[in-house]
């Protein structure tokens, strides 16, 4: 199994070090306009579910590079940061639905749950010992991070209106 985690070592160095890189670049592009962002309620929730899903992919990767990490462990720790983003996630969600302003609620809020439903399942599946959780964990730091990038997008544009 040992053997398994460490196939991935290339994919977790790249994705760690973009989703870092990314989760840099959206403080510093928020950090330009704070002062909007913070008083509208639903671009703050939103912007810190999307800083936490990059958090996501940084950790899950970087931890993949652990030497000796087994799937057990793996998986372990995949299910406790998953749930960590989750919690903003579903405050985001929350925000999202009560303000009766918001469009396409559903969809502002699927965007940000997706990825982390991929890395639960992930982390489910690997605590299992079943070797394709690391491909699901794989298409979960991938979607992380383009939804990560769409919401901070729509955020900082949604900032500039």
């Amino acid at each position: 199994m040992l053997e398994t985690v460490s196939q991935w070592s290339d994919f977790n160095v790249a994705m760690a070090g973009a989703s870092a890189a990314l989760a840099g670049l959206v403080i510093v592009a928020a950090s330009v306009n704070i002062q909007k962002i913070v008083s509208a309620g639903t671009l703050t929730a939103r912007l810190a579910a999307a800083i936490a899903t990059l958090v996501l992919a940084l950790v899950v990767s970087a931890v993949g590079l652990v030497p000796g990490i087994d799937l057990l462990w793996y998986g372990l720790v995949t299910i406790v940061v998953a749930l960590g983003a989750a919690w903003f996630q579903a405050h985001a969600t929350r925000v999202v639905m009560r303000d009766p302003q918001q469009r396409a609620r559903v969809a502002k809020s699927a965007l940000g749950i997706l990825p982390i439903a991929a890395y639960l399942a992930a982390g489910s599946m690997m605590a299992q010992g079943l070797t394709g959780g690391l491909m699901l964990a794989a298409a979960g730091c991938l979607v992380a991070i383009v939804s990560a990038i769409l919401v901070s997008w729509i955020v900082l544009v949604e900032v500039l209106r």
